[in-house]
């Protein structure tokens, strides 16, 4: 094919009638522009142009093939807007925000894929306590982060959600009925508060359910040391279904009678929120997370 500013020299001539002033649209000089269309045409076999005393005119032929040639370049100048469009959205950074347990269970196979897909666009992970991911936000530390129960008025985006479940020893009287637990019963036996280096746990969901959790035995931050203190006896426990290993031995795991659940969403700072990059993810999690999943 020839060199795509002969066909743009062509379209340029039948818009104007005039091969001097398409020559000069194109950056040609008329000699230069007489010879392209001479190149054009031997190289398609047809006469394109009709030489007249102070203009040209289009053959049938040339007509058709004008027409053609404007379809081509629409095309071509379409492939690079997109091209440039792309270049800008598929590249940069986004500094992304979470608690632990989002970044060790929910996010890494959302990541892994996104990253292959996206390799200019480098991920930067910020972890810390819930609280601390809001505070990120606010300052825009953080472009986008993942936020425990977004307030329904907050744009966000479902990454998930988690139930909670009472946790047990094995051998523990509400393990060995099997029965759905009532958290006002679990809140008056002695506890094990694990946090997970979240605000949303335990406690607080006692306090929205008007209930006190009675006997805290002890608190830690570790889901993982929860179930070793749960299991030795120390106290029961409410924790994520999705930080209880399948397989654990000696732990029991119930469903509350009403069920509770946190949800994740992906929120924006305020600035980040027209980021090219952050709309590239955005766009992806609404591809492969379409639908929240309700409760």
């Amino acid at each position: 094919m020839h060199n795509l500013i002969h066909w743009r020299l062509l379209v340029a001539v039948a818009d104007s009638g005039k091969i001097t002033q398409a020559a000069s649209q194109c950056g040609m000089t008329q000699s230069g522009a007489s010879q392209a269309i001479a190149q054009l045409e031997e190289m398609l076999n047809t006469l394109l142009l009709v030489r007249l005393p102070h203009s040209v005119a289009l053959t049938q032929s040339g007509e058709q093939i004008v027409r053609h040639a404007r379809i081509m370049l629409a095309e071509l100048d379409a492939i690079q807007k997109y091209a440039q469009q792309a270049k800008s959205a598929h590249a940069g950074k986004i500094r992304l925000a979470s608690f632990p347990s989002a970044f060790a269970l929910l996010l890494p196979p959302l990541l892994r894929k996104f990253r292959r897909r996206y390799p200019a666009i480098e991920l930067v992970q910020l972890e810390g306590t819930d609280l601390e991911v809001e505070n990120w936000l606010a300052l825009e530390t953080a472009d986008v982060g993942v936020v425990l129960n977004p307030s329904p008025e907050r744009q966000s985006y479902p990454l998930g959600q988690d139930r909670w479940l009472a946790v047990t020893a094995s051998e523990h009287p509400l393990a060995r009925s099997r029965q759905p637990v009532d958290f006002s019963l679990l809140a008056e036996l002695p506890f094990v508060l694990a946090t997970g280096g979240c605000y949303l746990n335990a406690q607080l969901l006692a306090q929205q359910a008007g209930l006190a959790l009675a006997d805290v035995r002890v608190t830690v931050s570790d889901w993982s040391t929860a179930l070793t203190l749960v299991r030795e006896g120390v106290g029961v426990s409410l924790l994520p279904a999705s930080v209880i290993p399948a397989d654990i031995p000696g732990i029991c795991a119930l469903p509350l009678t009403t069920p509770l659940y946190r949800h994740f969403g992906l929120v924006c700072s305020l600035r980040s929120a027209d980021s090219a990059p952050v709309q590239t993810l955005l766009q992806y999690l609404q591809e492969h997370l379409p639908l929240p999943v309700s409760s």
